[in-house]
């Protein structure tokens, strides 16, 4: 059986800036060394820092003292002032795309607009980016702007990890109910490239393999673009995952995975695939 790897697949920039940020405090910080929420949404590296001395906390001032690193996904800038009087270091992981969203929420805020969130609620880069916009409302689609009170002008700002199709159903829905519409795509590349990669190898194999932590919007996003164009489609976190019945009279098998997978996680389940496969 054939095993092909999608063009462009794994840990994004702001992810291996993080690993990078977080492991050069695990050499270089005296002290204690947490992260606020999981550094990124993958359970099997979360789990290999915590090996390597690297905690998890889920409030600002927990185990004060020490260093701090601000997750990836980002937070609210009352957590962050929290966390900067409570610790003797505060490190900010948050993604460069994510950072772009929160200035796109303060601008609207500045000049007037309803601003609206297009993202999951609930979670953490949402809550972050409603932290930078007092009022905001959050929508998963375009169902929930129809009972929406609009005021004259409206400003959507996006989840990084969503996709362009359902953004453009949003805007769709916004148009027409009020006098001024402003959006700030802020949809991160890698995420759009990531996607239409998988899409585009989901279309040609019997096997559609996606890699990663299932609390990670990004990947899950992976996994329903390659269910709608391969049946054959499982998303896993680990090579440990896999079944031999999934691979049986399959001719080719594609591979994806999420953006807080790291290549070394990739190439074990590439392995392991050869293996199960048989």
């Amino acid at each position: 059986m054939r095993i092909v790897v999608a063009d462009e697949a794994g840990a994004c920039y702001g992810v291996n800036r993080a690993l990078d940020m977080v492991r050069d405090a695990t050499r270089t910080a005296r002290g204690p060394i947490h992260t606020l929420g999981p550094l990124i949404h993958n359970p099997t590296v979360v789990a290999e820092l915590e090996r390597e001395g690297v905690g998890v906390v889920e409030e600002a001032d927990d185990e004060p003292g020490g260093t701090l690193l601000l997750r990836t996904h980002g937070v609210t800038p009352d957590e962050e002032v929290v966390a900067r009087r409570s610790h003797d270091s505060v490190l900010d992981a948050t993604c460069p795309f994510v950072v772009r969203a929160h200035n796109a929420a303060e601008r609207l805020v500045a000049e007037g607009y309803q601003v609206i969130v297009f993202g999951e609620a609930g979670h953490p880069e949402v809550e972050g980016t409603l932290g930078h916009a007092p009022g905001a409302v959050t929508v998963e689609s375009a169902a929930d702007v129809e009972g929406l009170a609009l005021n004259r002008k409206v400003g959507v700002v996006v989840q990084t990890t969503q996709s362009h199709a359902q953004l453009r159903e949003v805007v769709a829905a916004l148009v027409g109910r009020t006098e001024e519409l402003r959006v700030f795509d802020t949809i991160c590349e890698a995420t759009s490239s990531r996607q239409a990669a998988a899409a585009r190898l989901a279309s040609s194999v019997d096997v559609m393999i996606v890699i990663g932590g299932r609390i990670s919007a990004n990947t899950t996003r992976l996994a329903e673009i390659c269910a709608t164009r391969c049946k054959g489609t499982h998303h896993i976190e680990g090579a440990d995952e896999l079944e031999a019945s999934w691979f049986k009279g399959a001719k080719t098998c594609g591979v994806t995975a999420g953006a807080s997978t790291p290549q070394t996680q990739i190439d074990e389940v590439v392995s392991a695939i050869g293996k199960v496969a048989g």
